[in-house]
């Protein structure tokens, strides 16, 4: 957080000292939504969500060093009182945005491979100057600003992680630290129910070019018709990547080996290079070309590039995540969330590096898919029951379609049986998953734990494992 007194907090928020709050006081650590992140210097913003009220815990804040609270209300505590404390965020984040003119700012959507590509991205940007990016997946109204909110003075990159909930979602963020480079990876079929369709959810991703300036550059995949389009929506350069031949940053002569990790020869406009990619699943190479084209506009070196991208392994949690066990049974825990495009990918993934195994899987059904959802979810069913699986388990209670295409395409009838067919069970939460998987697995076996992020299926994977999921 770049160093600023109360009074200008309040100034910028429209908001009023309470408390006994020294306007002279100066925030100068990271501003937290969560009391137990709090350190001396910190900013505390209470949100009111459905479970738990951060008003509840001001006092907690204070007493662990936060120099004030961003509240809605006067607690008896030095307060920032606001109107509304998530508008109040943006705005403060906004003014920070704005008091780094030399920092670039870049914007990032998809419906897939969003975080993989930041963090992949973030890894190129420090290689030029002092990067910040998000924790995790933080790319909503909150985390966002958050986000923003960790610049520095000497902070050279923003590269911001962008989610639409809804039309208008990516262009709010797009305003709170306007885009100089805006990177569209894909889009495909989550939150479908929330948007009634791809064209609605391409037009709210689209958002995104739209904002940038005219000496911009729009990073598009080459490769997705929907995104293509959208070159026509901004008054940016336009950049293609993918695998198309009029893609100027393209990947040639992909090949995935025995762990399911692509390689393949990076070619750009400054020729070609190879790349050999740590990450798990070939559909990492568009992250990769993603990453790569946004890369190459700030001018970093083609073989700098190469080399970044070919040492970065996984660093956002249960994305990809392949572990092996002593025992040599290999657990890919990519339970993060799911669609119907990542659990295509998931499965092709487990396809590669369960060869010549026992394969298992773990699923739930899908949500936010609308309209579509009962049809999509009995695909997935399809796709999990055709994967050529030893074992299937489908948890949760919504679980009806999913099971009815998983006995479709192992073509045998509901609760019975077939010896050529993978064995299909349907268990209510993740810890039974768990203990059931655990007895089904035998040394050297590979299984896929792939779920909606609500079905908490991580915990699935690190049972497995003999973790504790904390």
């Amino acid at each position: 957080m770049i160093p600023m007194p109360l009074a200008r907090i309040a100034e910028i928020t429209s908001g009023a000292l309470s408390g006994m709050a020294d306007p002279r006081a100066v925030v100068r650590g990271p501003v937290v939504i969560d009391s137990r992140a709090v350190e001396p210097g910190s900013l505390f913003v209470a949100i009111k969500g459905a479970r738990v009220d951060g008003h509840d815990f001001a006092p907690q804040a204070i007493k662990a060093g936060a120099v004030a609270v961003l509240s809605t209300r006067p607690l008896g505590v030095p307060s920032v009182v606001v109107t509304d404390p998530v508008r109040a965020l943006a705005d403060l984040a906004g003014a920070v945005a704005e008091s780094l003119p030399s920092a670039t700012v870049i914007g990032l959507t998809g419906s897939a491979g969003k975080t993989t590509t930041k963090d992949l991205l973030a890894r190129l940007t420090a290689r030029i100057g002092p990067s910040i990016a998000p924790a995790g997946n933080h790319n909503n109204e909150i985390g966002h600003p958050l986000t923003v909110l960790r610049a520095e003075h000497d902070t050279r990159f923003l590269v911001l992680e962008m989610g639409a909930r809804h039309a208008g979602h990516i262009a709010d963020l797009a305003r709170i630290a306007p885009p100089r480079i805006g990177v569209v990876l894909n889009v495909g079929t989550a939150h479908l129910g929330v948007f009634g369709g791809k064209e609605a959810i391409a037009e709210a991703k689209g958002e995104l070019v739209e904002a940038l300036p005219a000496d911009g550059v729009a990073v598009l995949n080459a490769d997705d018709p929907l995104v293509r389009r959208m070159a026509s929506r901004t008054r940016a350069r336009v950049t293609l990547f993918g695998h198309a031949e009029d893609a100027a940053i393209r990947a040639e002569d992909v090949a995935v080996d025995e762990r399911g990790r692509a390689s393949f020869t990076l070619c750009t406009p400054s020729g070609g290079a190879h790349v050999a990619l740590k990450l798990y699943g070939a559909h990492a190479v568009e992250n990769a070309l993603a990453a790569a084209a946004a890369a190459y506009e700030l001018g970093l070196p083609l073989a700098t590039i190469a080399d970044e991208l070919s040492q970065a392994e996984p660093r956002s949690r249960w994305r990809m995540e392949v572990t092996d066990r002593a025992d040599g049974v290999t657990v890919i825990n990519d339970a993060y969330n799911a669609n119907p495009d990542s659990m295509r990918a998931a499965f092709e993934t487990l396809a590669v590096l369960g060869k010549d195994r026992r394969r298992f899987a773990v699923i739930a059904s899908l949500r936010e898919l609308g309209e579509e959802s009962e049809t999509l979810n009995v695909g997935v069913g399809r796709m999990a029951g055709a994967a050529g699986l030893t074992g299937l388990i489908v948890v949760g209670a919504e679980a009806e379609p999913v099971l009815r295409g998983a006995f479709a395409a192992a073509e045998e009838p509901p609760g019975q049986g077939s010896p050529d067919g993978p064995q299909i069970v349907h268990v209510a939460d993740a810890e039974a998953a768990g203990e059931l998987l655990a007895g089904w697995l035998r040394p050297g076996d590979a299984v896929l734990v792939k779920g909606p992020r609500m079905m908490d299926l991580q915990r699935t994977a690190e049972l497995v494992l003999g973790r504790v999921t904390q």
